[in-house]
């Protein structure tokens, strides 16, 4: 049953990343040749931008937190740093190339998330 999941998480992972770097080519019917490499080229570029988002979200969030806060934030985001990056390097470390696929959006998909939530400011995560 675990291989079965494993299987159809897999696939579904490779769908997303083949239609994400289709769309972003242009040429959302056309997905055949695109390889591991370039999936994981377009997510890490994806990685990329929403770094950005969260290094101006972060500043922003320390510039209009209280006192007492800004240190926390601190802490907080140097936590959270560490954690993403052993989060994503437990796929990392799986076997095959859907191993660098799923690390790959490990890493775009909880930056992206951080982002997000520094940006919206008062929003509690969840």
């Amino acid at each position: 049953m675990r291989i079965a999941l494993t299987v159809i998480a897999a696939a579904a992972l490779i769908g997303a990343a083949v239609s994400a770097w289709a769309g972003e080519q242009g040429e959302p019917d056309q997905t055949y040749g695109v390889s591991t490499p370039e999936m994981v080229e377009c997510l890490n570029a994806k990685t990329a931008h929403w770094d950005k988002e969260l290094t101006i979200a972060y500043q922003k969030a320390l510039k209009d937190a209280l006192p007492a806060q800004r240190e926390k934030l601190r802490e907080a985001e140097r936590a959270w740093i560490k954690y993403r990056d052993a989060n994503c390097a437990y796929y990392d470390a799986g076997e095959g190339s859907i191993a660098r696929l799923q690390a790959a959006e490990c890493m775009r998909g909880m930056t992206e998330k951080r982002a997000k939530e520094l940006q919206n400011g008062s929003d509690i995560p969840n």
